[in-house]
């Protein structure tokens, strides 16, 4: 009898909730599944946007990442497909929404078997392998550009930004915007750094008035008087950055000067002048036609440099600052001493030019490093934001292409051509490997069936005919959707490109989230434990003496006897 009477063993502190097994995965599954459901409707290019209310504003959107970021996700498992589609954002900038319908999709194929009571472990087996067919059918079937002379490379970077903008918002300029995002990554170094790529958005007229200028643009700050009297142009101008306030300053409250003597204290406001003259006069000795701080540049500094033809701007933001540093090969000086040549930029051409209800400091052919600056015109702030994040995913996506220089059929096609190997290769194996590649297999037609459901197409129809296309052999792999006959096309003739490493990232990042998901079947939740870390001493209320609630409503053990 003694083994009967063992206590309880306390695991866990008081309010904690848990749960585990089968229910908690197929719970985490549906939670994931959810979030694929809000996001489905933005694939492709007849997608819906999405208008996302805050307290700070409103978004509209149809980018995947956007809208799941957001959202402002809590659940632990949710989570996972917010951070996946985040990381495909970051790192080729395109499939964010793809890659997470397709962890939903393996998710949900992976739910029957979960429930019929087969282990998470097979399954999550099962996918890797299936993961790695597919990445090495993907890479067997990319078609390689390499070969191609500069023109040829030059269209097939066009095609992809226009594949990345056909589901955007500027769907109906994208050969608009393709041709000027192609130049901007040709005007880029090797390394293809982002920095040197500046977005400039300015309200009002309409999108085709959007140009591209190869250098650097900023918007003007604010001016003193004076500022109307300076030149607005320079040929090959030597350029002055300082980090460096440039006017008078007032005196802080506690300051405090003694005097004897009413003409010391002429002398004290003489030599505060005489101060800000000799840096100015240090200034205009180095030969800058053109200064720029990050710091201010007040009215006397504006009308000296004025009345000297120089042309003068403060408070410039710290990112244009260093790109102009990096285009025109200034360095930033904190001070006016000692300043020689060999630390003055230059640049082709300097002018100040009216954008709409704007004005823009606008530097051009710099020799240093090679940068470029959209600037971007339209009617609200949401759709110049939304034509922002549109640029940003297609920058992305040439950059990739112009690294990697493979490419595979979009619109669904590279999905089905996976689908009908992988099918054909569970065939070959028996056992419980089979049924699950196979419906890994399945879940891959996700895409297509949404590009085909989006469009208000008969997916089932659409699908039908992909199968048989892909059935015949070579010459029906590139099929995929046709979004403009309601029917199917080869994508590669119809010029619907993606960059190999988009597909491949939006895999391997879908399968290692599903399997990650799959392998969780615990989830220890302690709110308490959170509210106390938050608000030491307790919130509302007085709280609980310490030591009373003990082992009242906590989760316990008994021996393996016990009752």
């Amino acid at each position: 009898m003694s083994h009967m009477l063992q206590p309880p063993i306390v695991l866990l502190r008081e309010g904690t909730d848990t749960s585990q097994g089968r229910a908690q995965i197929i719970s985490n599954i549906n939670a994931c599944q959810s979030i694929a459901d809000v996001v489905r409707s933005t694939l492709g290019p007849r997608g819906m946007d999405k208008l996302i209310h805050q307290a700070n504003g409103v978004t509209i959107t149809n980018d995947g990442a956007t809208v799941l970021k957001l959202l402002e996700v809590v659940h632990p498992a949710a989570k996972t497909l917010v951070d996946i589609a985040k990381s495909q954002d970051n790192e080729v900038g395109d499939g964010t929404t793809s890659v997470t319908l397709l962890a939903s999709e393996f998710l949900k194929e992976a739910k029957a078997y979960v429930e019929e009571g087969l282990h998470s472990q097979v399954i999550i087996k099962a996918y890797r392998k299936a993961q790695q067919l597919a990445i090495a059918k993907l890479k067997e079937l990319a078609v390689n550009l390499q070969t191609k002379n500069v023109e040829e490379k030059v269209t097939m970077l066009r095609r992809c930004a226009e594949t990345s903008l056909n589901s955007k918002l500027l769907a109906s300029y994208k050969s608009f915007f393709s041709e000027m995002i192609v130049k901007a990554i040709e005007h880029l170094d090797e390394d293809f750094g982002l920095s040197l790529l500046g977005v400039k958005k300015v309200t009002g007229g309409s999108v085709t008035d959007s140009f591209l200028v190869d250098g650097v643009a900023f918007k003007k700050t604010f001016s003193y008087a004076g500022f109307e009297q300076q030149p607005k142009s320079f040929k090959h101008p030597k350029i002055l950055l300082l980090n460096l306030e440039l006017e008078l300053k007032s005196e802080k409250e506690n300051a405090e000067v003694r005097i004897e003597d009413p003409e010391a204290y002429q002398s004290i406001v003489d030599a505060e002048w005489n101060i800000i003259y000799e840096k100015l006069d240090k200034i205009v000795a180095t030969g800058a036609q053109v200064i720029l701080s990050r710091l201010a540049i007040g009215d006397l500094a504006t009308q000296y440099f004025a009345d000297r033809g120089l042309f003068c701007a403060g408070r410039v933001a710290d990112e244009d600052l260093q790109r102009v540093a990096k285009a025109t090969g200034g360095i930033v000086q904190t001070t006016v001493n000692g300043v020689t040549e060999k630390v003055l930029g230059t640049c082709g051409y300097f002018e100040e030019k009216q954008v709409g209800g704007e004005r823009f400091n606008i530097f051009i052919d710099c020799p240093q490093s090679r940068t470029s600056t959209f600037v971007l015109r339209g009617g609200a702030e949401q759709y110049l934001d939304e034509a922002e994040r549109s640029l940003h995913d297609a920058i992305m996506i040439v950059r990739r292409a112009n690294k990697s220089t493979s490419v595979v059929g979009g619109g669904g096609a590279i999905e089905m051509e996976l689908s009908r190997y992988l099918r054909e290769y569970s065939r070959s194996i028996s056992g419980k490997q089979q049924l699950i590649i196979n419906s890994y297999a399945r879940a891959l037609e996700t895409i297509p069936r949404s590009l085909a459901d989006n469009a208000g197409f008969d997916s089932t129809d659409i699908l039908n005919k992909l199968r048989h296309k892909h059935a015949t052999g070579k010459d029906g792999r590139w099929y995929g959707v046709d979004m403009v006959s309601e029917g199917i096309c080869d994508t590669i003739e119809s010029f619907v490109w993606e960059p190999t490493v988009v597909k491949l990232n939006a895999i391997a990042s879908a399968t290692e989230a599903a399997c990650m998901i799959l392998s969780v079947d615990e989830t220890v939740r302690n709110p308490q434990s959170q509210q106390a870390q938050a608000a030491p001493g307790g919130g509302r209320g007085r709280g609980m003496p310490p030591g009373m609630g003990r082992g009242r409503g906590l989760r316990a053990m008994r021996g393996r006897g016990g009752k």
